[in-house]
């Protein structure tokens, strides 16, 4: 009878998993039906990091931060960092540090974030670190601080993300990392995600890029996505996600810490500023900034455009908040997103299509995600694009930046040069030829 028991125990189980597998299956045709052909995400349980993500808070020449995630049976976070070497035994000259934890509950869980500024390192130096506690390692990864500036180096841009993030972003990140595989960061222009405090859309960013986030250190500057609405329906609240899974500079405006700020790498000023609140406090910090800049390029990242790419939109205010401020210390170049587009174009003054010949800034609307509006009638850009994922990758030597515009199957479909000039505007060299036609131009696919 015994064994008979055991039989029966074994059916039990054979009858459950059938039955298991055969209602999986009905709830994935179900959910098919319903249109539902997103990527699913998978969450680390047993304490493994996760959601790991390289910043800056200070000097990229000396410093690096490093952001990740575990679950509750990780209360405290730990990383290791040696200099990297080709043979495998750096590791025993690796330095642990212990990081900086807070908790977030979120629908899998509690969920305890981890950040570690690591400081005192050397320029121009490839470093190796991994993050981890007790038996839950990730694998080593790679960094190179930045050097002095007299070599040229790359980075990468994208507009929004936002939507169907692992199912059709995946591919754009991926494909600019294998077309630039040694950039030296990444610049995300606002909207990464769809919902502020959706767990799971943040998951599918981090899992879209995977080690690419932490490999190549992230810049992010919110949208009106990262923004929770208050109740007189304006975007109000910034995403309870964005400090805990980001280690930002603290250099700009209280009260919008981590998301105004600036860093210098190399001979770079590269500043985020804030489109979606508090946009008016922004002016005279902004001007204290650009004053007493060093530095020979100066690259501004938000998200509202001050000249919009999407048709039937526009941000006058913002413009006239903030293009003066522009204009007066000739930024080089403002890369900005919203308006799920590509539109790019310089030389503005006053108004949508007056142009000032001596020259200016030059203004980049983009998009990365999939999600399309139509493009603006109106010709301010001198090229453009619709329904069209795009990445850029810009590359600073010297006195010039090299800029292309890069499609998710990687065709350059845009390109110039900026070339400093003494005491005169940049020099620009258009790259593209004016008779290669523009993707659905007005399209609302």
């Amino acid at each position: 009878m015994k064994k008979l028991n055991v039989s029966f125990d074994y059916l039990s189980i054979i009858f459950a998993v059938i039955f298991a597998t055969i209602f999986a299956l009905q709830a994935d045709l179900s959910a098919q039906k319903k249109g539902r052909t997103d990527a699913q995400v998978t969450y680390a349980l047993n304490g493994a990091p996760e959601n790991i993500i390289l910043n800056w808070k200070d000097d990229p020449s000396t410093t690096q931060a490093v952001t990740w995630r575990t679950s509750v049976t990780i209360k405290k976070g730990y990383a290791e960092i040696a200099v990297a070497d080709a043979a495998p035994t750096f590791i025993h000259n690796a330095i642990r540090k212990m990081a900086l934890t807070e908790k977030i509950e979120v629908p899998s869980g509690i969920k305890y974030y981890h950040s570690i500024n690591f400081d005192n390192l050397k320029p121009n130096t490839l470093y190796a670190y991994r993050v981890g506690a007790d038996e839950h390692w990730s694998e080593w990864f790679q960094f190179r601080t930045a050097g002095d500036g007299t070599e040229p180096f790359s980075f990468i841009y994208f507009g929004d993300a936002q939507n169907n993030v692992l199912s059709l972003w995946a591919r754009v990140i991926r494909t600019a990392y294998s077309e630039s595989p040694k950039a030296r960061f990444m610049i995300h222009a606002g909207d990464l995600i769809n919902h502020a405090n959706a767990d799971h859309e943040w998951k599918e960013w981090f899992e879209a890029g995977d080690w690419i986030h932490a490999s190549v250190p992230s810049i992010p500057t919110p949208g009106n996505h990262e923004y929770v609405k208050n109740e007189a329906g304006e975007r109000a609240f910034l995403s309870r996600f964005w400090r805990p899974q980001f280690t930002l500079p603290e250099n700009g405006i209280a009260g919008l810490e981590e998301t105004v700020y600036y860093i210098d790498y190399e001979n770079v000023r590269i500043i985020s500023l804030n489109s979606i609140v508090r946009v008016d406090e922004q002016v005279v910090w902004l001007e204290k900034i650009l004053k007493d800049n060093p530095q020979k390029w100066t690259v501004i990242t938000y998200h509202y455009p001050l000249y919009s790419g999407g048709d039937g939109r526009d941000n006058k205010e913002l413009r006239d908040l903030w293009k003066p401020v522009f204009d007066k210390y000739r930024v080089d170049i403002a890369l900005q997103g919203h308006d799920h587009t590509y539109a790019r174009g310089r030389n503005l003054i006053s108004g949508v299509n007056i142009k000032d010949e001596s020259g200016g800034t030059m203004y980049v609307v983009s998009v990365s995600g999939p999600k399309m509006y139509k493009i603006k009638k109106e010709r301010w850009y001198d090229r453009g694009a619709a329904n069209t994922q795009l990445f850029q990758l810009i590359t600073i030597d010297n006195d010039s930046l090299h800029y292309k515009a890069i499609t998710a199957t990687g065709n350059v479909y845009d390109a110039f040069d900026l070339v400093k000039q003494a005491g005169k505007p940049n020099l620009l060299i258009e790259k593209f030829s004016p008779e290669t036609p523009e993707r659905d131009f007005g399209s609302t696919d």
